[in-house]
């Protein structure tokens, strides 16, 4: 009973732990968003609010708070509550499942970092990010606005258009792994056998696809504010906006640390081994830990990376790539993949097919433009 009980308890603070780092995450990235924009356009940034502006964040939660808590006179008034509320909750339960680190053991009692080690862990990744887009689409429906509508629809058909795709390059993860447990697909990449090596094809394919389910530009068609003023949070102010705001950020970084977990090693670095002997197994887990948010936070990185470096597609074009670019490719990946399992060299298979791949595209290219100038 108390091996129960401490178990609970330190399940407890890991999941209260991954929540608080989760929360502060998604606020200082608003931090640096606006100073990796600046950077990319020779300004300054935020810098009045505290020392460099690292107070900015505890700024802009004051003015929403401040704000006016609007609610339109002909809307429905609970699901236009409900609808931020939901995109909050899915964003955070996501990360329930990701594996933050090895087993640590402290007085007699051991236990892994992880929120819930279950045996469909990915599919309840997919499950909740499925759902996250009815926070979205709730909203915009109780709105009784049609720009916010529009912006829902937009984000519904833009979710699952990207989600079948997304789902198609798990698959080759799970062809490769033969477990849908988070915490076995990141052993099985350890000691540098990382899956990205493996599976080029299905990484660049997953993280477009992350790109569209976290509505990030060059895929943020739901909120395009040249079309449709504010898209699906038109009408919402105050902490209801934040939430919907914040549920992009915690979905940026929930994103990185899946991408990390299924292509990249997870909790996995150079010179496990050797702290393991030289400090312990406590102090490598937890160094595995900092491996996992720096790998998760470089994903960030290049979510702001992109957003201010690409221009915002246009909706047939991101419909387009979806449905005749990133299906066709998942699917040839998988094809692929099995034959790489078939012959016993995944490797050698995954980097002839992207070679393969390459040089049909650059062909078809070129036979476009001649065909262009005749």
């Amino acid at each position: 009973m108390e091996l129960l009980t401490s178990v609970f308890i330190a399940k407890a603070i890991i999941v209260g732990v991954v929540f608080a780092i989760t929360l502060g995450v998604a606020a200082y990235s608003t931090y640096f968003e606006r100073k990796i924009a600046a950077f990319m356009q020779d300004r300054v940034g935020p810098d009045r609010a505290g020392p460099f502006g690292i107070l900015q964040p505890l700024a802009d939660a004051v003015k929403m708070f401040m704000k006016e808590d609007f609610i339109p006179a002909n809307s429905n008034k609970w699901l236009f509550i409900a609808g931020p509320c939901i995109s909050m909750l899915t964003a955070l339960m996501t990360s329930a499942v990701v594996p933050f680190g090895d087993t640590v053991t402290i007085d007699g009692v051991s236990f892994d970092l992880q929120g819930i080690d279950v045996n469909i862990g990915i599919l309840w990744v997919f499950g909740i990010v499925s759902l996250g887009v009815y926070g979205i689409m709730i909203g915009g429906w109780a709105s009784n606005n049609k720009f916010a509508l529009l912006g829902a629809i937009r984000a519904a058909s833009q979710n699952i258009s990207y989600e079948l795709a997304m789902g198609m390059a798990i698959i080759t993860i799970l062809m490769i792994t033969g477990s849908l447990s988070t915490k076995e697909i990141v052993e099985v990449q350890q000691n540098g056998h990382w899956n990205i090596f493996y599976q080029p094809l299905g990484f660049i394919i997953f993280i477009i696809c992350a790109f569209a389910e976290c509505n990030r530009t060059p895929f943020d068609l739901p909120e395009c504010e040249t079309e449709l003023i504010g898209g699906y949070h038109t009408e919402y102010s105050s902490m209801k906006l934040g939430f919907y705001l914040f549920a992009e950020y915690i979905n940026m970084f929930i994103s990185g640390a899946v991408m990390a977990t299924l292509y990249f090693g997870g909790y996995d670095y150079p010179g496990i081994d050797f702290v393991t002997q030289q400090f312990g197994s406590n102090v490598a887990s937890f160094v595995g830990v900092g491996a996992l948010l720096g790998k998760s936070l470089a994903f960030v990185f290049v979510f702001m990376w992109v957003r201010w470096t690409i221009p915002r597609f246009r909706y047939d074009q991101l419909m387009n790539l979806g449905w005749t670019g990133l299906i066709p490719l998942a699917m040839y990946n998988v094809v692929i993949t099995g034959l790489g399992i078939l012959l016993g060299k995944p490797f050698m298979v995954s980097v002839a097919g992207l070679i393969l791949l390459i040089a049909a595209l650059f062909v078809y290219d070129q036979l476009t433009v001649k065909k262009k100038i005749a």
